[in-house]
C-alpha cells in the first residue's frame, strides 16, 4: 500500500467528496472510488456509505482515517527530520489561515517565498478562526494565522504583526467627510458588524463598551468581504483593518478614516504545534512573516 492511498481516504473523509478528494491529489474520480474499494477488499469492511444523496464515514472507516492521520503525521514528520538534518528548504509546507490575512496580507509573503524556495510544495487553506487553531493542533497545517491570538493547550504563539482598524463607509456618507473620527462619534450609527463568534467581534465589542457607545446594528457576517459588501448596500459603517480596504479606497468605492485617540490595533498571530519540530521550510516562513518589512502596514494610513 502507497502513502498516498492513506492521503486520499483522510481527503475524501475531510471533504465527503470524491471529485474534490480527486482534485487535491490530481487522479480521476474513478482512480479515488477504485482507491477505496481496493481498501475495503483487503481489509474485508465498509469504510463508506455512499450514495446519490449520502456519504458518511462506518466506524471501521472512523478508525482507519484516524490511522491514517497518524501514519502521514510519521512520514511527514520524518521527512521535515531528515530535511532539517540537511537543513534544506523543501517539502510540503501547508498554512491555514483566517480570511482576512489571507486574501490581504498573506499573498505578498507567499510570492516572495514561492520565489525563494521553489523546492517547498507550499499550500494555503482559508478557515474560520477556531478552524485554524484546529488544524494546527491536529497537524492538519504545519502553521496558523489568527487575528487576537489566544493561548490554546498544546500550541505555540509568536507575534507577526498588527494592522490599524479603521472606519469605513460610503463615499456620499455623512461621516466620510471627516478626517478622523473619534469613537463617540459612532453612537447610535448604523453599523455592519461581524458574527459574535469572531475575534474582532468580541474586541469591536469591548471597544464599544469601554466608550459607552451603542451603535444600531443592521446585519452580522462572518468575514470582511461581506461586511464591505455590506457596508455599501445599506450606506452604513463598520471597523475593519485598514489593509483590508486598500482597493476599495484606491477605487473610490469606500473611505477609511482614522479613529483618533488611542491607535486601534488588531494583533495578527503566527501558530504552530508546540511538539512539531519547525522544519527548515517553516522556520524559514516565519522568518519572513516577522521580518521588519511586514510591519510597514502598522503605520500605514495613506
Amino acid at each position: 500500500m502507497q502513502i498516498e492511498t492513506f492521503q486520499i481516504f483522510c481527503d475524501l473523509v475531510e471533504t465527503a467528496s470524491f471529485s474534490t478528494a480527486a482534485e487535491r491529489n490530481g487522479i480521476s474520480q474513478s482512480a479515488v472510488s477504485q482507491q477505496i474499494r481496493g481498501l475495503e477488499e483487503r481489509y474485508g469492511v465498509k469504510l463508506i456509505e455512499r450514495g446519490r444523496r449520502h456519504f458518511s464515514v462506518t466506524p471501521e472507516g472512523d478508525a482507519f482515517v484516524k490511522a491514517s492521520r497518524t501514519i502521514l503525521d510519521s512520514y511527514r514528520g520524518l521527512e521535515q527530520q531528515l530535511g532539517a538534518m540537511r537543513d534544506e528548504v523543501t517539502g510540503p509546507l501547508t498554512i491555514a489561515t483566517v480570511y482576512s490575512i489571507g486574501f490581504h496580507e498573506l499573498p505578498p509573503f507567499v510570492e516572495r517565498f514561492r520565489e525563494t524556495f521553489p523546492d517547498v510544495e507550499l499550500n494555503v487553506t482559508y478557515r474560520r478562526s477556531g478552524e485554524v487553531y484546529a488544524d494546527v493542533a491536529e497537524n492538519l497545517a504545519d502553521l496558523g494565522l489568527v487575528a487576537y491570538p489566544q493561548d490554546r493547550k498544546g500550541l505555540e504563539i509568536e507575534s507577526a504583526w498588527k494592522d490599524r482598524l479603521v472606519v469605513i463607509c460610503p463615499p456620499d456618507h455623512p461621516m466620510a467627510q471627516h478626517d478622523s473620527i473619534h469613537i463617540s462619534m459612532l453612537d447610535g450609527e448604523r453599523f455592519i458588524s461581524f458574527e459574535p463568534d469572531l475575534p474582532t467581534r468580541k474586541a469591536l465589542d469591548s471597544l464599544f463598551d469601554q466608550a459607552q457607545v451603542r451603535v444600531q446594528e443592521v446585519v452580522e457576517f462572518d468575514n470582511i468581504e461581506t461586511v464591505k459588501r455590506g457596508v455599501l448596500i445599506e450606506n452604513a459603517l463598520s471597523i475593519v483593518p485598514s489593509k483590508s480596504v486598500e482597493t476599495e479606497v484606491e477605487s473610490g468605492t469606500l473611505v477609511r478614516i482614522p479613529i483618533e485617540g488611542t491607535y486601534i490595533w488588531r494583533p495578527l498571530g503566527i501558530v504552530r504545534r508546540r511538539t512539531k519540530a519547525v522544519s527548515p521550510a517553516m522556520r524559514e516562513m516565519i522568518a519572513l512573516l516577522k521580518e521588519p518589512a511586514a510591519r510597514e502596514g502598522e503605520i500605514d494610513l495613506s
